[in-house]
């Protein structure tokens, strides 16, 4: 599944067609498209894991859900989900949500949840975050209304960098260790995205995937299904605190 990071690097792909007209919409969504083609694109724009196509007086939403992906001009899969046509070339999309927002896309989104938005407020985080003190760390960080755009790699590489165990508690998360939680999860996700643009990205992890801990030089843990979210978790049970009181 495609993070954050992932979607404003296809948004900056994508900026040729910013301004151009819509030859053509199709592809195997079940969304009506009647009306798109003619249509001028105002804006790409990103919010958490959706990528989003302004267009006068609608939106088109792309989630790219777990097996979601795209190519710009070459077409490399029989069907595409949706397929827009422009004067200077092609985007498709693959095995993805295909959804129309009407009207203001402002109206549908709240700007200041979006870790990689200009607008991200962490205050407003932290306040969420309160509000679900039974929660557990991994769960919260991977709920897009607290943190869109925060996905499973950066989840595993936050928590390890802050020390926290996947299981801890948000209530019993020190006020010092929560705040970190709600800077790391932002400070990772630019890393993520410059390692990926680099295409270095699995070079840093640290946490995800691994098999060792680079601190304690000690196995990690491994789980399967973690928390009511059932995403994977590798973490290292001497490092990593767990609170839960």
């Amino acid at each position: 599944m495609p993070e954050g990071p992932s979607i404003v690097i296809l948004k900056e792909e994508v900026q040729q067609f910013s301004g151009k007209k819509i030859l053509e919409a199709g592809g195997n969504t079940k969304i009506d498209l009647a009306g798109i083609a003619g249509s001028k694109v105002t804006a790409f724009k990103s919010w958490g894991k959706h990528f989003l196509i302004i267009l006068p007086k609608l939106t088109i939403r792309i989630h790219f859900m777990l097996f979601g992906s795209y190519s710009i001009d070459e077409k490399t899969k029989a069907k595409p989900r949706l397929h827009l046509r422009f004067k200077n070339g092609d985007l498709y999309f693959y095995a993805c949500s295909v959804k129309l927002l009407p009207g203001d896309i402002n109206s549908h989104y709240d700007w200041s949840g979006d870790v990689m938005n200009d607008a991200w407020d962490p205050k407003k985080a932290r306040k969420k975050l309160k509000a679900h003190p039974d929660e557990l760390a991994a769960d919260a960080l991977l709920d897009q209304d607290i943190f869109a755009g925060v996905g499973n790699i950066i989840k595993n590489e936050v928590l390890f960098r802050i020390r926290i165990h996947p299981e801890s508690r948000v209530g019993s998360i020190p006020p010092r260790k929560l705040t970190e939680l709600i800077k790391e999860a932002r400070n990772y996700s630019f890393d993520f995205l410059k390692w990926k643009k680099a295409f270095v990205l699995r070079k840093h992890w640290l946490a995800h995937a691994k098999n060792v801990c680079p601190r304690d030089h000690i196995p990690f843990i491994k789980v399967q299904h973690l928390g009511k979210r059932k995403r994977r978790a590798f973490f290292c049970e001497k490092c990593q605190k767990l609170y839960v009181e």
